[in-house]
């Protein structure tokens, strides 16, 4: 039986994991796990904790293991506690990635934030069936602004996975590019993975509340974001969306104190990153023009 599946060992966890109920994973009683699935519950759950910022903790844990496995999620945690590790991750994956789905995804992660992103899509093609691997390189193309690209990559999938909520998921991130009618029908994907107990986190609401602003419902966006601040009042991303929603509102002060307080957050969240580089461009544009005054004779 595919653990993934359904009626499969691993579904429950592994749905909540990629709806960000990062807490609900670590939560997750996996003691009666065959053998066969305790290693990728294992995974998940380190994963997780990475997630949740533990990854000093994850990386102590695994300091002595030597599985392939288990040393990609040590890689991962030193490299998001700023260690340079990328040269390790490249020679594991020469090692290991061909077979390796945990070393496969770990590549891909280290690859693509560290700006090598064609070497981590070479790594994410050698997966054999993976939805996990299908929704990086979707998130990859994605960022590469090939929407065409990240859908064809979902209907393939969609071919093979059926009704996996992975591939709903991938789906809906493609179609809140595509817009139109797309993000209705992203909405409902949304909205079950927020409004469900096992799965509601500030990943799965943010999620929701922006597919509400795309639609012009505002005070359902807020209402989102509103329970997203009180699962985790410190959310990068919800004070991030927070922000662009006091901006539709016109909440000029409410804005200011946002982007303050997401600054002490994460002084590199992409948003303020993204923000500075605007607000540069349109210093150089303006630099180029000259104001000139008539003066009445």
């Amino acid at each position: 039986m595919d653990p993934y599946s359904p009626e499969g060992e691993l579904i429950n966890i592994h749905t909540a994991f990629h709806a960000g109920a990062y807490t609900q994973v670590l939560d997750f009683d996996t003691s009666s796990f065959s053998n066969t699935n305790a290693l990728p519950a294992r995974i998940l759950k380190l994963r997780s904790q990475i997630a949740l910022g533990q990854a000093s903790d994850v990386a102590s844990a695994l300091a002595k293991e030597s599985s392939p496995d288990l040393v990609a999620i040590r890689l991962l945690a030193e490299y998001e506690l700023g260690k340079d590790v990328l040269a390790d991750v490249k020679k594991l994956v020469e090692k290991e990635g061909q077979a390796n789905l945990t070393v496969q995804i770990v590549g891909g992660v280290v690859l693509e934030r560290a700006g090598e992103t064609e070497e981590a899509l070479s790594v994410l093609s050698k997966h054999e069936g993976s939805l996990d691997a299908v929704a990086l390189i979707i998130q990859i193309h994605l960022r590469q602004n090939r929407t065409d690209l990240a859908a064809k990559e979902a209907q393939r999938a969609r071919k093979w996975a059926q009704d996996s909520l992975l591939v709903n998921l991938a789906e809906s991130w493609v179609g809140m590019r595509e817009g139109g009618e797309k993000y209705q029908s992203a909405f409902y994907v949304f909205e079950e993975l927020a409004q469900t107990a096992q799965t509601q986190s500030p990943h799965s609401l943010v999620a929701q509340a922006v597919s509400e602003l795309h639609l012009g419902r505002l005070p359902e966006a807020e209402a989102a974001l509103q329970q997203a601040v009180e699962l985790d009042g410190a959310n990068a991303d919800t004070l991030a969306n927070f922000v662009v929603l006091n901006t539709l509102l016109g909440k000029r002060g409410e804005v200011k104190g946002l982007k303050e307080k997401l600054g002490k957050v994460d002084k590199e969240h992409r948003v303020l990153r993204d923000w500075e580089e605007k607000r540069g461009e349109f210093e150089r544009a303006k630099a180029k023009y000259t104001p000139k005054f008539e003066v009445a004779g």
